[in-house]
């Protein structure tokens, strides 16, 4: 049945980020919907991120569309442009390649819930904008962005 029991999927907490670019995104949670159903050309997450913390570190994407939709709260997205306020009902795209860094903050003090939908290529390249960190879809791994691997 297609039909998903999202308590069922599980609540995947924090990121995979190595030291110390954790903290701002400690209390995030990811459950993968699109992948409980078996979807294989994008990822669709249901996601949830607790007052004063991040979605992720400022980032982009070489080879994956993104979007996010809010259904609950209010976040702000930071990108190269500046800051602007979300709310519920609100949404944001963030097309391949732009190199425009962006991630959303909960200023708020109360939890924000929010859908975020992303092509999921196998040969996107994610790179932050702010630190020495990229990764691949290819592997996951966290690297600087010479390559080198975190400790």
């Amino acid at each position: 049945m297609p039909k998903l029991d999202i308590a069922s999927i599980p609540v995947l907490v924090g990121t995979g980020y190595p030291e110390p670019f954790q903290a701002d995104c400690a209390g995030r949670t990811r459950r993968r919907l699109g992948e409980a159903g078996g979807l294989q050309d994008f990822g669709v997450n249901l996601m949830t991120l607790p007052p004063g913390k991040w979605s992720s570190q400022r980032h982009w994407h070489s080879h994956e569309d993104e979007f996010v939709y809010v259904l609950q709260g209010e976040l702000t997205l930071v990108e190269d442009g500046g800051e602007v306020r979300l709310q519920a009902g609100d949404c944001a795209c963030f097309p391949k390649g732009s190199g425009n860094g962006h991630h959303l903050r909960n200023h708020s003090a109360a939890l924000a819930v929010y859908l975020e939908v992303g092509s999921r290529h196998p040969d996107d390249l994610t790179t932050c904008s702010d630190i020495d960190m990229k990764s691949s879809n290819r592997d996951g791994a966290f690297v600087h962005k010479d390559g080198t691997a975190y400790p």
